[in-house]
């Protein structure tokens, strides 16, 4: 649950900053399912300021301990606006990848011994926060890592 621990350490400004960078024609990721909950017609959510929009999303998503949407949500994220970072991660750790997408997780594993130096190279180039949500992912993603669990805990206090 390293990606349902992550939603809970982040400031709802960085939440409000990865939900904005989401949206589409106005529209963030979970619009629909907050204009259910305050009962808005879907159109009509583009109306309500993004803030408060990102501020309902999470509390959906808190509320519904929904890991795997969170999952989504930041593994979006991360693709849509730094797959440069997850292709590096992949790369120098010798998983095999399409562009940033996986097949065969099962067998498809990073090497432990190149995970540390792939994630300092990572820090060198992207935000370490960046970093730290793409470990939260790993560690969700790669449980048979205890590695990338030990090290996104200690990044994320």
């Amino acid at each position: 649950m390293s990606v349902f621990e992550q939603l809970q350490r982040l400031s709802d400004e960085r939440f409000l900053s990865i939900y904005e960078s989401l949206s589409q024609d106005g529209f963030g990721p979970l619009d629909g399912d907050v204009a259910r909950l305050l009962k808005y017609r879907p159109q009509a959510i583009r109306n309500v300021p993004m803030a408060q929009r990102a501020k309902k999303a999470r509390g959906i998503l808190q509320s519904k301990h929904n890991a795997q949407m969170c999952y989504e949500i930041f593994g979006a994220y991360l693709i849509a606006r730094h797959r440069e970072l997850v292709t590096g991660f992949l790369e120098a750790t010798g998983v095999k990848h399409e562009n940033g997408m996986l097949e065969d997780l099962d067998q498809n594993v990073p090497d432990a011994a190149k995970i540390e130096s792939a994630v300092g190279e990572l820090d060198s180039k992207f935000d370490p926060a960046d970093v730290t949500l793409y470990l939260a992912l790993c560690a969700e993603q790669w449980p048979q890592r205890p590695e990338l669990a030990a090290l996104w805990r200690k990044r994320a206090g």
